[in-house]
């Protein structure tokens, strides 16, 4: 079975997203197929994880990881925001192929009454192991759309996506989700709209005002028309942006809302219990007790950009909330391999953790740093070009298959999961398209030296910002950048004025030569390269250049799921535990 399981710490913790598959119930298929379970923080930085090098944040079930299996350094996310990143994850291929990146400011999922989302014809892995006859669930966080035309008909939904179930939130978890939080979502954008209504509002006042005094000469039909008109504006709005809590905070099992709002303060629990009791509810099944090799698979994914974390974990790091978060992350990490221990299943399990993008260094609140650390790298989430954005964690065990202790150091992807699994599973990729990520099952296993990627684009949104060489002859992993945000404040390392670095516009440079570095000997990106510093340097833009035409010859215009119309909320596409408007339930109190 694939149990995906998403489990967001107390308050507003941790989201926890596995997915477990069982294989057929053939003897040369448990043979040949191994357990793999797949373990993805949202928001975790490189730089938070102790094997990576923090010494503020204890993770010893991560670090087991990387103690028993292979720690990759160059893992790279296809995107620095999660729903493309996801998107990209489940698809092996750039997200702009499926149209899940944006040419706007918009650049994820915002509602789940948007109409944008992860396209029926996209193939994810999960519907390839679906079709190899393994059983597939998703518990955890989704974020890939739910709706397209009505209200019911999930046409982005996980069950439309090769998931058989899915227990979770249809959307992410912010700070909206918890009342006592000051409200995150389009936080600027919430502001501009207040201030357009408050200013409406007082020039019909005026104008009521002058009107009844005999100082202004205004028809009684005008004045009627105007107040019409503010009433109607600050409704279009807020029907929206002053019910967040309720439109996007829900929880889901299968096509059924069961909680709206969600409860936050018992989140972690309800998904926790959940995927164990699946994997519990699983176990006596004949496909279980029948599998010498007890293949399954599973995804995980937790995130730690919260404000939430329970009690128990409360100031036992030394890096605050944030890193209280992290700690009982990987609590809740040990605790799904526990399960899945529990069941003999080690020895013939492969087992990953990363994460879906670089962690966020913008998220603080009232001096309380929200987000994570990216460690010696520069930038953090939503920059698609500096590799704090894009580098994560990349762990990999499998005892007995995989040589213990391994560091590897060649460009890899979060895309390369999706061949990966799909040879494992024993599928065969789709034809009809193109697959961006490679099979690492040969580098990990030591039977290659080096990564099957020679180039890495690296977008912000459906900007191309830059590209990754990996020179394999000379050693040297070129990067060459032709955009690069302005920080605010300047010099500040991130876009704290803006919350999230902007792909395009006056808020980034375009650099004509690219500025370009040399990551084998500059991984932090400190100190770009010339013409005259670097005798390879016109030598290394041009071979840079020419991939990107040959790239951009195998993209096609597609729609774009993340389109001003596709994100804008929909009244008729909300997803309602009750009868729209009044949406309100709780199926998990009396539980």
């Amino acid at each position: 079975s694939f149990l995906l399981l998403c489990s967001r710490a107390s308050l507003v913790t941790s989201l926890i997203f596995v997915l477990l598959l069982q294989p057929p119930l053939t003897q040369l298929s448990i043979i040949a197929q191994p357990n793999v379970v797949l373990l993805m923080a949202d928001d975790l930085g490189i730089g938070d994880v102790s094997c990576y090098g923090n010494d503020t944040i204890r993770t010893p079930n991560i670090d087991r990881l990387a103690k028993e299996g292979v720690k990759l350094t160059q893992h790279i996310a296809a995107a620095p925001l999660c729903t493309p990143s996801r998107a990209a994850f489940l698809t092996g291929r750039y997200p702009l192929r499926s149209g899940m990146d944006a040419v706007n400011n918009y650049r994820v999922i915002f509602w789940n009454g948007g109409s944008g989302g992860l396209p029926s014809n996209e193939t994810t892995f999960a519907k390839i192991l679906q079709q190899q006859g393994y059983s597939t669930g998703l518990i955890g966080k989704w974020h890939q759309g739910v709706n397209c035309e009505s209200r019911n008909d999930h046409c982005h939904h996980p069950l439309n996506h090769g998931f058989d179930y899915f227990y979770g939130m249809p959307f992410t978890l912010i700070s909206d989700c918890q009342p006592t939080e000051t409200p995150e979502m389009d936080r600027a954008f919430r502001r501009k709209l207040w201030l357009s209504t408050q200013m409406i509002a007082l020039v019909t006042l005026t104008a009521a005002l002058g009107r009844l005094t005999g100082l202004i000469s205004v028809h009684w039909k005008t004045l009627t028309c105007l107040a019409g008109f503010s009433l109607l504006f600050f409704v279009s709005w807020f029907s929206s942006y002053g019910f967040v809590r309720y439109w996007n905070c829900i929880m889901m099992r299968n096509h059924e809302v069961t909680e709206q709002p969600m409860v936050t303060d018992r989140t972690t629990f309800l998904i926790l219990r959940e995927s164990i009791s699946f994997i519990e509810r699983n176990k006596h099944k004949p496909f279980l007790s029948l599998s010498h090799s007890d293949s399954c698979v599973a995804l995980f994914i937790h995130c730690v950009q919260s404000t939430n974390t329970t009690e128990k974990f409360l100031g036992r790091s030394s890096h605050g909330l944030y890193g209280d978060n992290v700690e009982e992350m990987d609590w809740m990490v040990g605790q799904v391999l526990d399960a899945v221990d529990k069941e003999g299943l080690k020895n013939t399990t492969l087992v990953y953790f990363t994460s879906d993008h670089g962690g966020w260094l913008e998220r603080q609140e009232d001096k309380r740093q929200l987000g994570g650390w990216n460690g010696i790298y520069k930038g953090g989430k939503g920059m698609g070009g500096w590799e704090g954005g894009i580098r994560v964690p990349g762990i990999f065990r499998w005892p007995g298959v995989l040589p213990a202790g391994t560091v590897i150091n060649e460009p890899t992807s979060l895309m390369d999961i999706y061949p990966t699994v799909v040879h494992l599973a024993g599928g065969v990729l789709p034809q009809d398209r193109v697959i961006d990520g490679r099979n690492l099952m040969p580098l990990l296993r030591g039977t290659v030296e080096h990564s099957e990627h020679e180039f890495l684009f690296h977008y912000c949104g459906t900007h191309l910002h830059a590209v990754r060489w990996h020179q394999k002859d000379g050693g040297a992993i070129w990067k060459a950048h032709y955009v690069t945000p302005l920080f605010d404040p300047p010099g500040a390392g991130a876009c704290y004025g803006k919350g999230v670095c902007p792909c395009f516009g006056e808020g980034v440079t375009h650099h004509d030569p690219p500025l370009l570095f040399d990551l084998s000997r500059d991984p932090s990106e400190a100190k770009p390269l010339t013409a005259d510093t670097e005798p390879l340097f016109n030598i290394v833009i041009k071979k840079i250049g020419r991939a990107v035409e040959e790239h951009r010859r195998t993209l096609a215009p597609v729609p774009e799921q993340l389109s001003l119309y596709n994100i804008v909320w929909k009244p008729w596409l909300q997803p309602c535990c009750g009868t729209f408007p009044f949406c309100w339930c709780d199926k998990e109190g009396d539980n």
